[in-house]
């Protein structure tokens, strides 16, 4: 990566303008032209650095309900339980920890009762029981990653 890959980066990750033309408006906050800044955006995309791009909605004030998920998989069927929680529109995270219960997701969906209803289909599909784990406080915290340090 160079300085203007940096410069991209740091704005994009929390300042990305909602203009018609974004990437002409990056352009010109790091001196390129809007074809460069998409050029090195995708770039950066298909070289994992960038891993994602879109918004971030508080679903608890959009009135929905999220969760955390655990469950205890074997290792031989992690892959098929993975891929059924993965198939769900609103998982929003899935990690592989080393621990007994080495499944962990968050999920989101309108309301209490649909988590259950997604998380009982889950188990009903897999045999492997999901621990329902809901927040009784938040805590969020924001992070940009300052790539000129």
């Amino acid at each position: 990566m160079d300085n203007y890959d940096k410069q991209i980066l740091d704005i994009i990750q929390s300042g990305f303008p909602l203009v018609p033309q974004p990437y002409e408006a990056v352009g010109k906050q790091v001196g390129l032209t809007g074809a460069e800044v998409l050029a090195r955006v995708r770039k950066l995309r298909q070289k994992g650095v960038i891993r994602r791009m879109g918004a971030n909605f508080q679903s608890k004030k959009l009135g929905w309900q999220s969760t955390l998920c655990a469950a205890s998989v074997p290792e031989d069927r992690i892959d098929e339980f993975v891929a059924e929680v993965n198939r769900h529109d609103g998982v929003t995270h899935n990690y592989l920890r080393e621990n007994d219960f080495n499944i962990w997701f968050t999920l989101i969906a309108p309301d209490m009762d649909a988590v259950e209803a997604l998380l009982n289909g889950i188990t009903e599909k897999t045999g492997i029981r999901i621990l329902n784990l809901p927040a009784s406080r938040m805590f969020k915290i924001k992070v940009d990653f300052k790539m000129d340090k």
